[in-house]
């Protein structure tokens, strides 16, 4: 199989593994959308707050959104987000069954990586998404995310290929999808990662076996 088909499997049909949220991710969203706390605010088109199943037990994080993101006030829309679709696809989980969000809410100028003080400002609202959606498992796109998240400086290398466990979550870290268009050999090793997710999604999530505590 060639690489460039690796997205393009036919997927299971998959669930979420929780009960519905306490809160309401629609206030919250309401909030985040009226956040001048940095100067990501001033160049912003549009608040990209994230959106799926509020049931969740995958959450999907990427690093901050793009042109096209900030255009349709929606996370991974672009070229990245339909190769983020056939990912998801490729091992059973239809974009209704997860929920996809960002570090970051507003486009950095120049899709440049977020500076230290804007990520500290947004991080808040991911963690109130965390919260409500209560996911089991944390699929991070990209270093920037991973680092983020998981509070380390490592390398790609030393993050993939493993269950990590963070806070409540089981974490999964692989290439964000930006980087496998710019880097086609990235896609193998991306293959290898969401199967190991979808492997530990039917464990945790669908009661193959008893969870940790």
């Amino acid at each position: 199989m060639s690489q460039e088909s690796l997205f393009d499997l036919p997927g299971t049909p998959s669930g979420s593994c929780q009960e519905p949220p306490a809160r309401d991710l629609d206030s919250v969203r309401n909030a985040a959308i009226e956040c001048r706390k940095c100067r990501l605010s001033e160049t912003r088109r549009n608040v990209v707050f994230g959106e799926g199943n509020p049931r969740a037990g995958l959450f999907v994080i990427g690093e901050a959104p793009g042109a096209e993101e900030d255009a349709q006030a929606r996370p991974f829309v672009g070229r990245s987000g339909q190769l983020l679709d056939k990912i998801l696809l490729a091992v059973g989980f239809e974009r209704k069954d997860v929920y996809i969000g960002n570090i970051i809410k507003c486009r950095p100028p120049e899709n440049r990586n977020p500076l230290t003080d804007e990520i500290e400002c947004c991080m808040p609202w991911l963690s109130e998404q965390l919260d409500i959606v209560a996911p089991k498992i944390l699929l991070l796109l990209g270093r920037v995310a991973a680092n983020t998240i998981l509070g380390n400086n490592l390398s790609m290398a030393a993050m993939r290929g493993r269950i990590i466990r963070w806070n409540d979550f089981d974490c999964v870290v692989t290439y964000h999808p930006a980087a496998l268009l710019r880097n086609p050999n990235w896609k193998r090793p991306c293959w290898e990662d969401v199967q190991m997710l979808r492997a530990h999604y039917e464990r945790v999530c669908q009661g193959s076996v008893t969870r940790d505590a």
